[in-house]
């Protein structure tokens, strides 16, 4: 994304080469921490110097929040380096105050911004064992004790609890049953009695192992004035619309650490010789990487187009957001997995020049589950796809997206928070832009352009016929098929908009690059691996080799990094 180019840049610098060794925030001292189990100490003072936090703050509380793409490119920087840091440092903190910018008051705005501003950690205590995604069911409460409103139960599992000054905590206010029961909760630890917070047993994890997740238990604490985000009942509804932010950014951060698997993969196979040539010479090799190529810019382009949403479409970000979380998060990990193939017995080496491979094949499996699993995506999308059968996509001609939905050089206008909906109301512009963007392709990705067509209609009728029963949590396996088919489709349109709206620019002009794109998403949504067309694999490997040896990224930035080119051309 073409935004905040000197900022990033400057982030990039601040951090360095995460290849050199002797980087005291590069790979080798984030492995050294990840072996504690802790979070690198380093690399957090060197956040808290630049005043990462402030990416978190909108700019009329004294921080630089004022666009969705940037606050992405910015903690892109530090997944690429340790998903870890990215959301054990950041992403954490963003979560939490995301809730009090929708729904705070002027007063608790400001309070969370100073938080943040002055190198501070608010938590989001949302998760209980007991119930999971399940947050209507969550037993910690608000109770009335003589008169004095109290905090009493447990929240486990917590990112960052035990040091955060700040939390953001889900409670039950109302024990009647319904969508109005729950509140969120606004604290300052400062203003706490602590002998009646107990902090719990920390959770170890097989991945993120740095990143502090322990428990929190609160011993009937009182509360102090003016602790409740919003209307009390509103903690629901306030989450809900929070996470059409937080799940749009989890899929396209975590880009990151994929492309630096990528490159790790190809630094691999660009110096280990194999009968008697480089292994990234051998067919099946070269294809290989550039079908994971294909597959990162594929949720570089949905990612795109449904960041820019939230400013542009803020009332079809109910559907994008979950939709978007689904297919990104599967296809990361198949590119993740595809690239440890490629790597052989040395994608689990601890030591060693691809050691950070293995602790980001590890990190990066958050993505399916972390902040709402695949599942609980499913369920908010599934009962929106009839409406959105019968209106938007039914209609006739499709009404063309707006043209700032994808084009990364445009200013997407302001982010306004309370703009977001709880449901799209049968809209959905994304799919609309699919006519207009095939009827400019030729040759074979105009065959591919209308393959998606059909394939859209085909899901319009499909959902039509929704019953009922289809649109709940017991929904049979076909009802979820279908929200993995919206996905294709949408990523379709978003990858056409991108091209139509940005050639020369985040994918080259060539109709090439469509083709090769819808060719390998055609392939996933038949469930079988894409063979790409030789011409389009060629095109691929050769963009995908050129940005690695003059140390440039891999997203729709092409942007220089730090990390200069690893080895020598061929």
């Amino acid at each position: 994304m073409t935004v905040g180019h000197s900022r990033i840049e400057e982030l990039e610098r601040h951090l360095g080469n995460p290849f050199d060794g002797t980087n005291p925030v590069g790979f080798a001292a984030l492995l050294r921490a990840d072996e504690r189990g802790e979070m690198c100490a380093e690399s957090e003072r060197a956040l808290d110097a630049y005043g990462f936090n402030a990416e978190f703050v909108p700019v009329e509380l004294g921080g630089r929040l004022s666009r969705l793409d940037e606050v992405v490119a910015a903690l892109r920087a530090l997944y690429r380096r340790d998903p870890s840091l990215g959301l054990g440092y950041g992403m954490s903190s963003f979560i939490s105050s995301v809730n009090v910018w929708l729904a705070g008051d002027e007063k608790q705005r400001l309070m969370a911004a100073d938080l943040l501003l002055g190198n501070h950690r608010i938590a989001a205590a949302y998760h209980e064992l007991a119930h999971g995604n399940d947050m209507a069911g969550a037993e910690c409460a608000v109770i009335d004790a003589e008169g004095v409103p109290v905090l009493r139960g447990r929240k486990e599992v917590v990112t960052n609890v035990r040091r955060a000054q700040g939390l953001v905590v889900f409670a039950r206010t109302d024990e009647r049953p319904g969508s109005r029961s729950h509140s969120q909760v606004l604290l300052d630890k400062r203003a706490l009695d602590r002998g009646l917070l107990r902090d719990l047993p920390r959770f170890p994890s097989s991945g993120m192992r740095g990143v502090q997740l322990h428990g929190i238990e609160f011993v009937d604490c009182p509360l102090p004035p003016h602790s409740i985000l919003g209307r009390p009942g509103d903690g629901l509804e306030t989450a809900m619309r929070s996470f059409q932010i937080t799940r749009t950014v989890l899929p396209a951060v975590m880009c990151g650490p994929v492309e630096t698997g990528l490159r790790v993969a190809l630094n691999h196979l660009t110096t280990r010789r194999l009968y008697g040539a480089p292994a990234a010479e051998l067919p099946f090799v070269r294809s290989a990487l550039a079908g994971v190529f294909a597959d990162l810019l594929l949720v570089e382009c949905f990612g795109a187009a449904a960041i820019r949403a939230v400013h542009v479409l803020p009332g079809e970000a109910s559907v994008l957001s979950s939709v978007y979380k689904h297919f990104g998060s599967a296809v990361l990990l198949d590119a993740m997995n595809n690239l440890s193939e490629l790597l052989g017995a040395h994608f689990y080496l601890r030591t060693g020049p691809a050691a950070i491979f293995q602790k980001l094949l590890r990190d990066v499996r958050l993505v399916g589950f972390g902040h709402a699993a695949r599942g609980a995506c499913e369920s908010a999308v599934l009962p929106q796809l009839p409406v959105l059968a019968r209106r938007s996509w039914s209609a006739a001609p499709a009404a063309d997206a707006p043209a700032n939905l994808f084009d990364l050089a445009a200013d997407p206008g302001p982010l306004v928070f309370d703009r977001l909906k709880l449901t799209a109301g049968g809209r959905d512009a994304l799919s609309g832009s699919l006519a207009e963007s095939v009827s400019r392709l030729s040759g074979p990705a105009a065959a591919l352009g209308e393959a998606f067509l059909a394939e859209h209609a085909a899901l319009a009728r499909d959902c039509r016929g929704l019953g009922p029963a289809d649109l709940t949590v017991t929904a049979p396996a076909e009802a979820s098929r279908l929200v993995t088919r919206t996905g294709h489709v949408l990523a379709a349109a978003a990858v056409l908009g991108v091209w139509r709206h940005n050639s020369g620019g985040a994918l080259p002009g060539d109709p090439i690059w469509p083709q090769a794109l819808l060719a390998r998403l055609q392939g996933r949504l038949r469930g079988r691996p894409a063979v790409l067309p030789p011409a389009a694999e060629k095109a691929l490997y050769a963009e995908l080799t050129d940005r690695f040896h003059t140390g440039r990224s891999f997203d729709l930035t092409a942007r220089l990094l730090p990390d200069g080119a690893p080895v020598a051309r061929p």
